[in-house]
């Protein structure tokens, strides 16, 4: 089983994939640690979206093949991608079940309010799940591309709704 942690920035979104991780015994696989671990020495002083896209892109493919080949050993994963765009999940999804992997889409389903407070928090506190520190800025572009899953992508995707 793959899957796939979808919600807006501060929704809880990693820290659900390691509770669920525990309970299940799978794998967590994180954006925000392969971009930080891998890019965040060599990005522009100034944020450029294309720079940024083309790395999660990256990101994502080796993220997919690692969790197909999890899976072929029998270990299910948790795909910690972000997800914002409906074409991103669908992507994503297809290509799991173009290679007969079950797929399960887990929505956390949190207010920009409330989301905001938590990033503002993660930024001063600095703990387990912090990884870089988000600007409001960031936080309200994040929110001019979040789509959130309707009902039928729910449906196709055995979609959870988390209330987090």
């Amino acid at each position: 089983m793959i899957h796939l942690v979808c919600g807006s920035t501060g929704a809880g979104k990693t820290t659900y994939a390691l509770a669920l991780g525990s309970r299940l015994g799978a794998m967590h696989l994180s954006i925000d640690d392969w971009m930080v671990g891998l890019f965040m020495a060599d990005r522009p002083a100034r944020a450029d979206w294309q720079w940024i896209d083309e790395r999660v892109r990256r990101c994502e493919g080796r993220m997919v093949a690692t969790a197909l080949q999890l899976g072929q050993l029998g270990v299910s994963s948790i795909l910690d991608l972000g997800l914002q765009r409906a074409d991103q999940r669908q992507r994503v999804a297809s290509q799991m079940t173009a290679a007969g992997r079950t797929v399960q889409l887990h929505f956390l389903d949190v207010d920009a309010g409330e989301r905001w407070r938590r990033v503002q928090g993660r930024n001063g506190e600095r703990g387990e799940t912090f990884r870089l520190e988000v600007t409001r800025a960031m936080f309200d572009f994040i929110e001019t591309i979040w789509q959130p899953p309707n009902a039928e992508e729910m449906a196709c995707l055995n979609g959870v709704r988390v209330a987090a």
